[in-house]
C-alpha cells in the first residue's frame, strides 16, 4: 500500500464519465469504461435467462435470419376496407400498442376525429368527437392488422394503403400514403384543409399511382433503402433521398398510365415536395420483414416497437403477440417557433418499426443531419449508432454505413441485452403538440423506456 501511494496513480473510472473528467483535469490518468448497471429484475428471471442462454442465442439467430432474408417489393395499392386483413368500416386503426378513447392523446383523438369527418360519418369536430367516445367504433392497433402508422397512424376504411409484400416469405404489410408535415392528419390535425388533402389522395393520386404500380411490376424497396442509406437517409426522420429514388422509379409509369398529364404533373409536384413520402414505404417494408421473424420459440429479439403517445410498446419473436408497455417519453427536439417542449406529446408512432428493423436511429450514423435537431454533432451520431451495436443481435448484411467503412447495420434488437447493459434503443422522431387539432411542433431524438424490456424479459422467462 505504501509503494502505491508513493507511485503516480492511474485510474480506471467505471460508468460515471465526470469522475474521469475530474481525474483529468487535477493532472491524473484515466480510462473511462462505459458501464451502466443492468436493470433490475428478479432473481428467478435471471436464472432463467442464463439456464436457456444458448437456445435463446440459436432462437435469436433464426429470428435474424428470417429478417435478413426478407424482400420486401412494392407490388401495389388498394382501399383499406378491401385490402387490410380484418379491416371494418366501423373500426379505426391506430399507432403503438392497444388504447382506448379515455386515454387517447390530444393528437391521437385528433386523428380520430378527423378521420371520422374524411369518412363522411359527422359534419362537425363536435359531432365526430362524440360519436368516439360513445363506442360507436371500434379502435386495434395497425400493427395487429399487418399494418403500420406513422404518428397517430389513424386508418379508416375509405384511406387508400400500400400494398408490401416480403417475397421471401409471401406476406404482406400496409401503411397509408403521406401527407406531408405540418397541419397533417398523422399530427392529430383535422380541419377543413387537411381532410381536402386527404380527399385529393384518394381520388387523384391514389389512382393514378395503382395503375403506375401496376404497370411497373413492383418495386424493390430494399434495394431503395440500401441507396438511401448511401446518400445521407437513415429513412425514419429523413427520406430525402429515398423519396427521390421512389420519383425516380415511379415516374415513367406515371406518365405512361395517366388519364392525363396534368394528374401526373400534380402527384410528381406532390410527392417532389414532400421529403417525407418514402416513410410510408420504409414503414412497410420493416414492417413485412420483422413480420416474418415472428414466432420463433425462445427468441427475445423484438418485432415491434411502437408507441401510442401514452404507452410504449414492444413485442418479441418469442413471446407471440403479447404487448410489453411503459409510459411514452417526451423526445429531446428542436421546435418550431413558439413552441418548447412544454407543448410537445410524448413520443408517438409506429415509424420506430424502422429502429426495431435496423434503421432510423440505429442507423443516424449515415444521415448525420439528423442530430442537428437537438444541436448534436456528427461524431454524437456515429456514438449513437455504435452504442446500438451492444443491443444488436448481428448486423445488416444489404443496409450498410459508408461512414462506419460500410459496416452493416445494427440489427435486431435483442430485448435481454437491453436489460443487461443498461442501454436502450435510440430513435428519432417527429413531435406532435400534446393538444387536439394542432398538428407537428418539432422533430427531435428520444430514447426508449426501459419498463417494457423489463417486462419483456421476464414474460420470455
Amino acid at each position: 500500500m505504501t509503494d502505491l501511494l508513493s507511485k503516480p496513480v492511474r485510474v480506471i473510472n467505471v460508468g460515471i464519465e465526470e469522475f474521469d473528467a475530474n481525474i483529468r483535469a487535477s493532472g491524473g490518468v484515466s480510462q473511462h469504461v462505459q458501464w451502466r448497471p443492468p436493470a433490475p429484475i428478479a432473481a428467478a428471471t435471471l436464472r432463467k435467462l442464463m439456464e436457456t442462454e444458448t437456445a435463446r442465442n440459436e432462437a435469436n439467430q433464426e429470428a435474424l435470419q428470417r429478417l435478413q432474408r426478407a424482400k420486401p417489393v412494392l407490388t401495389g395499392m388498394g382501399v383499406a376496407l378491401d385490402t387490410i386483413p380484418g379491416m371494418a368500416k366501423n373500426l379505426f386503426l391506430h399507432a403503438g400498442p392497444p388504447i382506448t378513447w379515455d386515454h387517447m392523446c390530444g393528437p391521437m383523438r385528433g386523428a380520430m376525429i378527423g378521420a371520422v369527418l374524411y369518412e363522411g360519418l359527422a359534419d362537425t369536430p363536435e359531432a365526430a368527437e362524440e360519436q368516439l367516445a360513445s363506442g360507436a367504433y371500434r379502435f386495434a392497433p395497425c400493427h395487429e392488422h399487418a399494418t403500420v402508422g406513422p404518428m397517430a397512424g389513424v386508418v379508416s376504411a375509405s384511406m387508400p394503403v400500400f400494398i408490401v409484400e416480403n417475397q421471401a416469405d409471401g406476406n404482406r404489410a400496409y401503411c397509408t400514403q403521406n401527407e406531408g408535415l405540418g397541419k397533417v392528419l398523422r399530427y392529430g390535425a383535422y380541419s377543413d384543409e387537411v381532410v381536402k388533402r386527404l380527399k385529393w389522395m384518394e381520388e387523384v393520386m391514389y389512382p393514378a399511382l395503382q395503375k403506375a404500380l401496376q404497370a411497373s411490376g413492383g418495386i424493390d424497396l430494399k434495394n431503395l433503402i440500401a441507396q438511401a442509406l448511401h446518400m445521407g437517409d437513415e429513412v425514419h426522420n429523413r427520406n430525402r433521398a429515398g423519396t427521390s429514388l421512389f420519383l425516380r422509379a415511379i415516374t415513367p409509369w406515371l406518365v405512361r398510365t395517366a388519364t392525363d398529364l396534368e394528374t401526373a404533373a400534380s402527384v410528381i409536384d406532390f410527392i417532389n415536395g414532400n421529403d417525407h413520402f418514402f416513410l410510408n414505404l420504409s414503414m412497410p417494408a420493416c414492417k413485412a420483414s420483422l413480420d416474418a421473424a415472428r414466432n420463433v420459440e425462445g427468441s427475445s429479439m423484438l418485432v415491434c416497437m411502437a408507441r401510442n403517445g401514452t404507452d410504449f410498446g414492444i413485442q418479441l419473436s418469442g413471446t407471440g403477440n403479447a404487448w410489453f408497455t411503459g409510459p411514452a417519453l417526451v423526445p429531446d427536439a428542436l421546435f418550431f417557433a413558439g413552441y418548447t417542449k412544454d407543448d410537445a406529446n410524448p413520443d408517438i408512432g409506429d415509424s420506430a418499426i424502422t429502429e426495431t428493423a435496423g434503421l432510423g436511429g440505429f442507423a443516424i450514423a449515415a444521415a448525420p443531419a439528423i442530430v442537428q435537431f437537438v444541436g448534436g454533432s456528427a461524431g454524437d451520431a456515429m456514438n449513437y449508432t455504435l452504442e446500438m451495436y451492444e443491443i444488436a443481435v448481428g448486423e445488416n448484411g444489404v443496409f450498410q454505413i459508408p461512414a462506419l467503412d460500410f459496416r452493416g447495420t445494427p440489427t435486431g434488437i435483442d430485448a435481454v441485452q437491453v436489460v443487461r447493459k443498461g442501454i436502450v434503443p435510440f430513435i428519432d422522431t417527429g413531435v406532435a403538440h400534446k393538444d387536439a387539432g394542432v398538428g407537428q411542433v418539432g422533430a427531435g431524438v428520444v430514447s426508449a423506456p426501459m419498463d417494457p424490456f423489463i417486462k419483456a424479459v421476464e414474460g420470455l422467462a
